[in-house]
């Protein structure tokens, strides 16, 4: 199978060089700087086993391919704002003997959140959910990176809305030969749902800084998103279940020569991209309070800050911590 990375960036590229690295054929699909960069000098590829540059077929869209293969995969890992451009560039293309992307080729979610894959299910028969645990960095132009030890995630899978099949049990392989652990799971929203809950705190780190220091609003704002999740009747992976399946299997050390960073939401704002996953994270919520009739006001607080921060082009962490605790104090208080 050939893999098409839509969304080199983070989580593509890294997935993109580990697949390339154990020796499968994988184009990359970047945008402005970061095409360029890749096109011209490869993908430079950070991680604890060294740094490694993969010169890989890298186009800008699928017409610069021509016909796809019937064996090709296609993986969607742009932020899921941008997600519903990217489905519909990628849908028509024509894959050889006939019929469309759409119609005949896999389609991979590796994405935070849970939209993209209600998206791409409008338009693609064959879509799987991803859920990714992978630490990892992209802020400049043809470089990512992930500090993962001895494996450099996990990615559950799994059909969307549900089940298995001989496609993603093939694909898994693939990847568990690339230094990941990849679950074939039946369930694998179960999986994303969990990651939701931990990912609400993103837009705490893209907006006041590092975790570490916000450890009691963390907690205030997951206990609310899994307040609307029990109110939905949405099942999740408890803390404990995930904390199992991961133990000490990506374990993160630090980079020589890679930058620090944040999470994804932390990188779209020092990348300055104009735009943030936020209301598909915090809005996310959100969204399910307004619709099952569950206060959200901390979420609410966080999506729309991120929004500012994003749209205004603010420098990520630049709101004090205490500024952003006796916002969400008053937020919580308010009626």
């Amino acid at each position: 199978m050939r893999y098409i990375i839509i969304g080199a960036g983070a989580v593509g590229g890294v997935i993109g060089g580990r697949l390339a690295g154990s020796g499968h054929e994988v184009v990359l699909v970047a945008r402005g700087a970061h095409h360029a960069a890749l096109r011209d000098g490869g993908l430079r590829l950070r991680v604890p086993d060294g740094e490694f540059t993969h010169r890989l077929p890298t186009v800008d869209g699928p017409e610069a391919l021509g016909e796809l293969r019937a064996d090709d995969v296609l993986v969607l890992a742009v932020k899921t704002q941008d997600s519903a451009a990217a489905l519909r560039t990628w849908a028509p293309a024509p894959v050889a003997g006939g019929g469309t992307a759409a119609q005949r080729l896999p389609l991979l979610c590796a994405q935070n959140g849970v939209e993209s894959q209600r998206l791409a299910l409008r338009l693609f028969r064959r879509v799987y959910g991803v859920c990714v645990w992978l630490p990892a960095t992209h802020i400049e132009p043809g470089v990512v990176s992930a500090a993962g030890t001895p494996l450099t995630g996990i990615l559950h899978l799994g059909r969307h809305p549900h089940g298995t099949d001989e496609t993603v049990r093939l694909i898994a392989a693939d990847l568990e030969k690339s230094r990941f652990e990849a679950p074939v799971v039946p369930d694998v929203a179960r999986w994303q749902y969990a990651k939701l809950l931990a990912n609400l705190g993103n837009a705490v780190e893209a907006v006041a800084g590092p975790l570490d220091e916000a450890a009691a609003l963390l907690e205030r704002v997951r206990a609310e998103g899994a307040a609307v999740l029990d109110a939905a009747g949405i099942p999740y992976a408890s803390v404990e279940q995930q904390r199992e399946m991961r133990g000490d299997k990506v374990t993160l050390v630090p980079l020589d020569g890679a930058p620090r960073g944040g999470g994804s939401s932390w990188q779209s704002l020092n990348r300055g991209t104009g735009t943030i996953e936020a209301d598909y994270l915090n809005g996310e919520i959100v969204l399910l309070g307004r619709q099952h009739g569950i206060p959200t006001p901390l979420n609410e607080l966080l999506q729309r800050l991120a929004d500012t921060f994003a749209r205004e082009r603010r420098a990520p962490g630049s709101m004090p911590m205490g500024e952003l605790v006796r916002l969400a104090d008053e937020a919580q208080l308010s009626p």
